[in-house]
Order: structure tokens, then C-alpha cells, then sequence
């Protein structure tokens, strides 16, 4: 028994396997058509990250965040901190060496508020001569 289609028939599986893939074509297509729909989503503004630091609890890589500060001026702070105590106010930020007055205007919304000299643990005396 041999298995050989005659020309006839080779032409007619010929366009029966043509049809049928332009026809799988053609459904995967419109299928595709049909789970793909545009979506108009209205645009929102977008919100500026809010990026804000306490002074006194802050290591150097989270101040070198903040604008104008660097890994070195960053440094000053914390050696600042640990020499001379907390920074009882923003203005405080100005014994750095490198923060002036201009720099600490630019740093300011970034800072969080500082806690009142009442509520800093510490010595004293030391306290009460920076209130005065």
C-alpha cells in the first residue's frame, strides 16, 4: 500500500491548510482586537515628594539629600551634633562650618521643627545657659 495523493488532491489539502491558517489568523487577530480597548485616563499633576530630615536624628547620607548639602558638609553636621549637643533651633545650623544664612534659607522646608529646649535630654546647665 502506498500513501501518494494524486495532483488533485495534493492542490485541494494545499488551499484546505491555506484557508485554515488564514482563518486562525484572522480569529486570533479580532481576538486580540477585542481585549485591547484604549483606556483616556485624565492626567494628574504630578506631587512633588516631600523629603524632610530632623537635624538631631539624622545620619550623613539622609542630609546629602537635601539641597546644596554634600558628604562632607553632611559630616559637619554630625561631628557638630556629637561635640556640641543637639541643634536646639535651625538657626543653630549656622555653627557649621560651610551654613550660612543663605544655605540654611534654602534648607529650611526640608527640616523638620526642632523640639523645644525644654524636651531635649541633657545637662541642665548646659540648657539653660544656650535659653539665655
Amino acid at each position: 500500500m502506498r500513501w501518494t495523493l494524486r495532483r488533485g488532491d495534493q492542490l485541494a489539502v494545499v488551499i484546505v491548510l491555506l484557508l485554515l491558517t488564514v482563518g486562525a489568523s484572522i480569529y486570533a487577530w479580532r481576538d486580540q482586537n477585542r481585549r485591547t480597548h484604549w483606556i483616556d485616563i485624565e492626567q494628574v499633576e504630578p506631587q512633588p515628594a516631600a523629603y524632610i530630615v530632623d537635624i538631631n536624628q539624622a545620619d550623613w547620607p539622609e542630609l546629602t539629600q537635601l539641597p546644596g548639602i554634600g558628604e562632607t558638609l553632611a559630616r559637619r553636621i554630625i561631628e557638630s551634633r556629637e561635640t556640641l549637643g543637639p541643634f536646639l533651633d535651625h538657626n543653630d545650623l549656622q555653627r557649621v562650618r560651610g551654613i550660612g544664612p543663605r544655605t540654611l534659607e534654602r534648607l529650611r522646608p526640608y527640616l523638620l521643627p526642632t523640639a523645644d529646649v525644654e524636651n531635649i535630654a541633657g545637662d541642665s546647665l548646659t540648657l539653660q545657659e544656650a535659653g539665655s
